[in-house]
C-alpha cells in the first residue's frame, strides 16, 4: 500500500489526508505546531495517524509521496531532504486534481485573486453551470471531492501553491497582476516571483486559454519568456482588444470567441478601476465556460464580495467608512485610493513589508486630507508622507483611530482603512483588523446618534 505523508494539518492538509485515506493510501499527518481539536477529532474518526509539535523525520522520509502545506517553503530542511531522496513533494491541489474530471479555471495574481475567483464562481452558477470553488478560498478541493465532483472548478491559487504543481493543467488560467510581494520566499528576486506565477501555465497546451491584464509589464515579461502555446485573451484599460475585454472608464466591452456585448459600469456592483479588471477577467472566463449574456448581467448586479475588500461599512453624518483591511501591500492600497474621487481620511500602517510608499504619491497628493497611522512602529510611514499630507496622527488602538479619523472628516469624505501593511503587530490577521474596524465604526454611529 502506497504511503503518503502530509506536512501541515490546516484546511488543505486535513482535506488531502481524508481524500488520500479514501483512496486507499496509508496516511500520516505531521504538524510542527498544534493541531486544532476539531481537526484532531476528524483525523481520529477516519483512523488517520498524526503527530503535532514536531516531525518524525525518519517516518516522513520513508514516504512514497509528501503533500506539504503551501506555507512551508521548498527550502525547508525536511522538504529538502525528501527531494534529495527522490520523494515527490506536491501541493494539495495537485493531489486533488488526480481525482477530478472537471475543467479548471485557475486564478492567480498578487492582488484581486479572491474577488475574481468569487465573481467567476458566482457568474457560472448564475448561468446554471455545474461549478465548484476551492483553492485559497472556502473548503479544500480534496475535502470537497469526497462528496462529489463538478464539471468546472474555480481555483484561487497563490504562488506558494503553484510551487507544488506538477501536472495540474488549467483549462483557463487567469493572470490578474504581478507586483512585488512575498519576495522573501523567492530570494528577493522579482524574476523568481514572476516565474513562480508563470509556472501555472507550464502544463497548458493550445486547447487552453490564458486571460491576462495587458498593461502589466511583469505578466508580459513572463509570457514572453515562457512562450506559452495556449490561446491568449487580453483585458485592457488602454485599448480595444481583438480577443478579450476593454474598459473605457464607462463600460466593459467584451469580444471573445465570437461572443460579445457591452456592460455599463453602473450595472456592476463592484467599484474601482481595479475591480473592472477583476470583472473583465471573470466575464471572459465565464464566456469561455459557456455562460450567456443575461446570466452574466444579472450576476454582475447581485454579486456580494468577500469581507474586508473595499467593503462599505456605514455612513455617519455623510462620511462613508470603507473597510479594505485586505489591502496588505502598496499596490492593493493604490487600487483602493484610486477608487474614490472624494477627499479621503486614510487609515494605514502595521508590519511594513519593505514598502515603497512613493508609489502611492500619485493618489495621496491633493486627495488624502489626513493620515491616521495605526501600528506599533509608524516612523517609516510618517516619514514617507510628512511633506505630502498635512495632517498626520498615530495610534495603536482601532477605536481611537476611528475617532481620530472621524474628527478629521466632513460630509462627503471617505474614511478608508487600507493599511498597505500586514496586521500582525496589533491584530491576529487582516480579518481581525477588519472586524475591529467594523465594530468600532458601528459603535461610533451609536455614539453620534
Amino acid at each position: 500500500m502506497k504511503k503518503i505523508s502530509i506536512l501541515g494539518a490546516g484546511e488543505s492538509g486535513t482535506g488531502a489526508a481524508l481524500l488520500a485515506k479514501s483512496r486507499g493510501y496509508t496516511v500520516f499527518v505531521s504538524d510542527a505546531g498544534e493541531i486544532t481539536a476539531p481537526r484532531k477529532a476528524l483525523l481520529t474518526d477516519h483512523r488517520i495517524e498524526f503527530e503535532e509539535g514536531g516531525h518524525s523525520t525518519g517516518r516522513l522520509l520513508d514516504s512514497d509521496e509528501i503533500i506539504k502545506s503551501p506555507g512551508i517553503p521548498f527550502e525547508n530542511e525536511l522538504v529538502r531532504q525528501a527531494l534529495e531522496k527522490g520523494i515527490p513533494v506536491i501541493d494539495e491541489l495537485e493531489f486533488a486534481a488526480r481525482y477530478s474530471q472537471g475543467k479548471v479555471i485557475a486564478i492567480t495574481g498578487t492582488n484581486g485573486k479572491t474577488t475574481t475567483s468569487l465573481l467567476t464562481f458566482h457568474l457560472l452558477r448564475k448561468a446554471g453551470i455545474d461549478v465548484g470553488l476551492a483553492g485559497n478560498v472556502g473548503e479544500s478541493w480534496a475535502a470537497q471531492l469526497l462528496t462529489g465532483d463538478h464539471a468546472w472548478w474555480v481555483l484561487e491559487v497563490s504562488s506558494f501553491q503553484i510551487d507544488g504543481f506538477k501536472q495540474l493543467k488549467p483549462h483557463v488560467a487567469i493572470l490578474i497582476n504581478i507586483s512585488p510581494d512575498h519576495l522573501d520566499r523567492y530570494g528577493y528576486s522579482m524574476n523568481r516571483y514572476i516565474q513562480a506565477k508563470m509556472n501555472l501555465l507550464k502544463p497548458m497546451d493550445e486547447r487552453g486559454h490564458i486571460i491576462f491584464f495587458n498593461e502589466d509589464g511583469n505578466i508580459q515579461k513572463g509570457l514572453e519568456a515562457m512562450g506559452a502555446p495556449a490561446q491568449k485573451h487580453q483585458v485592457s484599460l488602454e485599448e480595444s482588444v481583438g480577443d478579450g475585454a476593454y474598459y473605457d472608464q464607462k463600460s466593459i466591452k467584451l469580444n471573445l470567441e465570437g461572443k460579445g456585448f457591452a456592460v455599463s459600469a453602473d450595472e456592476i456592483v463592484l467599484t474601482g478601476t481595479h475591480n473592472m479588471i477583476n470583472a473583465m477577467c471573470a466575464l471572459s472566463a465565464a464566456l469561455i465556460a459557456g455562460a450567456g449574456e443575461a446570466a452574466l448581467r444579472e450576476g454582475l448586479r447581485d454579486f456580494k464580495n468577500a469581507p474586508h475588500r473595499m467593503e462599505r461599512v456605514e455612513e455617519i453624518n455623510g462620511v462613508l467608512f470603507v473597510n479594505d483591511s485586505k489591502g496588505t501591500n502598496v499596490e492593493a492600497t493604490a487600487f483602493a485610493l484610486a477608487a474614490y474621487q472624494a477627499p479621503v481620511v486614510w487609515i494605514a500602517g502595521g508590519v511594513d513589508k519593505g514598502n515603497d510608499y512613493s508609489q502611492l504619491y500619485r493618489w495621496t497628493d491633493n486627495h488624502v486630507k489626513a493620515l491616521v497611522c495605526l501600528g506599533k512602529d509608524n516612523e517609516k510611514l510618517k516619514n514617507a508622507f510628512r511633506e505630502r499630507i498635512e495632517d498626520i496622527t498615530e495610534t495603536q488602538d482601532m477605536v481611537e483611530g476611528i475617532r481620530e479619523a472621524f474628527k478629521r472628516s466632513n460630509h462627503g469624505d471617505v474614511v478608508l482603512l487600507s493599511p498597505a501593511c500586514a496586521s500582525f503587530d496589533l491584530f491576529k490577521n487582516y480579518e481581525d483588523r477588519g472586524e475591529q474596524f467594523k465594530a468600532a465604526v458601528k459603535n461610533l454611529k451609536i455614539e453620534v446618534q
